[in-house]
């Protein structure tokens, strides 16, 4: 008869019958029994691109990422691949010059991110290519859609989020990551693509992403955060809200998302439980810049063992129940996941 463990523990000799410690005795013994277990290929690695050749610029708010120009954003893929990770996505830091009111940079076929992704596919074919869908880093407003008098429009919003979409699925783009929280955005995208031809694109939703405070060091690295003009509280989420998530995720699947995210991950780790556990589907979660920044920080002054809470943190995500993780410690990570 199969056991129920939400009614409660198996029944268990007493001690000492019971020695708990006995399977922590050594490395073999820990390593027989652990439930969870990490891999490269359960990591995404989020890099920032930037105009310019052989260009590396540091972030300040983010120690050990830096913004890469194109060819030294291939270099990254080559060794995300020699490192097994199965996928980076890309962000772009757009010229100030080119923010508009229109947000047209965001689907021109020249714009960063489409001439990265062309530029990996030709030195990678391998490796997995995610691109955020997203008008922020080339809104003039800083915010994901159009603004009108102060709020962000939905519908005119997802007209244009189609045709970035769109740019980037030309371009070469393995996984559509968007990442927006407009209301239908999700079911426009997958018509347009399937109507366009492009029938294997997933869609990667950012279905649970909360009006966080945990996103400031990303903010800074694609230069939105000056440009940003109040908050984004009326389109992501209430950190309150957990019953809304479950909702979400319902309908990006019906509208045809291949797997879903949850955004921030570390502060929301319950959520990643219930999205796995109600739904069965392939869920994500972004470790993102500012829990990047809090550990490394930390660690660099050495306040915590850095290796030790990178592979703690990222454990955190698989034991939640999450399928993958994108997290700038991917390199790190699998190096010594490799070792």
């Amino acid at each position: 008869m199969s056991h129920n463990f939400t009614q409660g523990p198996l029944p268990m000799s007493s001690f000492p019958g019971t020695r708990f410690r006995r399977t922590r005795a050594n490395a073999a013994l820990r390593a027989m029994v652990q439930e969870n277990a990490l891999s490269p290929a359960d990591f995404i690695w989020p890099v920032f691109v930037r105009d310019g050749d052989g260009v590396r610029e540091p972030i300040a708010s983010m120690p050990g990422v830096d913004r890469l120009s194109v060819d030294l954003v291939v270099e990254a893929a080559k060794q995300a691949h020699s490192l097994s990770i199965p996928a980076i996505c890309l962000f772009p830091y757009t010229d100030p010059a080119l923010k508009t009111k229109d947000c047209a940079e965001a689907w021109n076929p020249e714009n960063l991110s489409n001439r990265a992704t062309r530029a990996i596919k030709d030195a990678v074919p391998d490796i997995a290519i995610m691109t955020d869908v997203a008008l922020d880093p080339y809104n003039i407003d800083g915010h994901d859609g159009f603004v009108e008098d102060g709020y962000v429009l939905n519908d005119r919003t997802v007209e244009a989020l189609v045709k970035q979409a769109l740019s980037q699925a030309n371009a070469g783009a393995d996984i559509i990551g968007p990442s927006d929280m407009m209301d239908g955005r999700i079911g426009a995208m997958r018509q347009a693509l399937e109507a366009e031809g492009h029938t294997n694109v997933c869609i990667l939703s950012y279905t649970a992403k909360y009006a966080s405070a945990f996103y400031g060091p990303f903010r800074d690295a694609v230069g939105a955060s000056g440009a940003l003009k109040g908050d984004k509280k009326s389109y992501q989420m209430n950190p309150g809200n957990g019953n809304e998530a479950l909702r979400l995720v319902a309908r990006d699947l019906a509208e045809g998302a291949d797997m879903v995210m949850v955004k921030p991950g570390m502060a929301y780790l319950d959520i990643c439980h219930r999205v796995k556990a109600d739904f069965g589907v392939p869920t994500f979660a972004y470790q993102v810049s500012g829990e990047y920044a809090m550990l490394k920080g930390a660690a660099e002054r050495g306040w915590l063992e850095g290796e030790r809470v990178m592979m703690e943190s990222l454990m955190a995500f698989k034991r939640a129940g999450c399928d993958g993780i994108l997290t700038y410690f991917a390199p790190a990570a699998s190096r010594v996941l490799q070792a």
